[in-house]
């Protein structure tokens, strides 16, 4: 069987010169690869006492979604800006260029709750450090953040000290 680092596709000089590219979809395009993907991923939660699954628009739905299902608990999306229906609260944070907004419904998590957090890539940290803060603005404990790759080289996981925080694939690079 392959190392999950063997389905992903690497991109040099995208989207920029001296950047290489993690590719996933070459992970979900293989029935092997995304059953390892998911089963990783799904595994750093063992022994977890956890009531919720969020993931991060948008690839943190591809694999918090499976993950919610196997194990029979209520996935909750947070999404861009704009994107959700009801009332919402919402969270600002920093790009490489320039800043972004997510939301999460207000009703969401219950004050309380177990959350675990989903998502496909930790890069600078600001979307996972915004997503957490939101959670536990209404009230949730974040009990575990799961990526399936890192890219260390941007020390994005420094923005999530004193959470726990597991990545399947690490990157020393950017």
């Amino acid at each position: 069987m392959k190392k999950l680092e063997e389905y992903v596709r690497s991109i040099p000089d995208f989207p920029e010169p001296g950047v290489i590219f993690r590719d996933i979809t070459s992970i979900l395009q293989d029935a092997d690869g995304l059953q390892l993907a998911i089963d990783s991923m799904q595994a750093c939660l063992d022994g977890l006492d956890v009531d919720v699954i969020v993931g991060t628009e948008s690839r943190g739905f591809i694999f918090g979604m499976p993950i919610a299902y196997n194990l029979h608990k209520p996935f909750v999306p947070i999404r861009k800006k704009g994107k959700l229906p009801c009332e919402t609260v919402s969270k600002s944070y920093d790009l490489e260029y320039g800043s972004a907004t997510i939301e999460i419904h207000k009703d969401a998590i219950k004050p309380g709750q177990k959350v675990a957090i989903i998502d496909d890539l930790i890069a600078t940290g600001g979307t996972i450090e915004a997503a957490a803060k939101l959670v536990e603005e209404l009230g949730g404990e974040v009990v575990k953040i799961v990526f399936l790759m890192e890219l260390a080289g941007l020390n994005g996981v420094k923005k999530l000290d004193g959470y726990n925080v597991e990545s399947i694939i690490r990157y020393e690079g950017k």
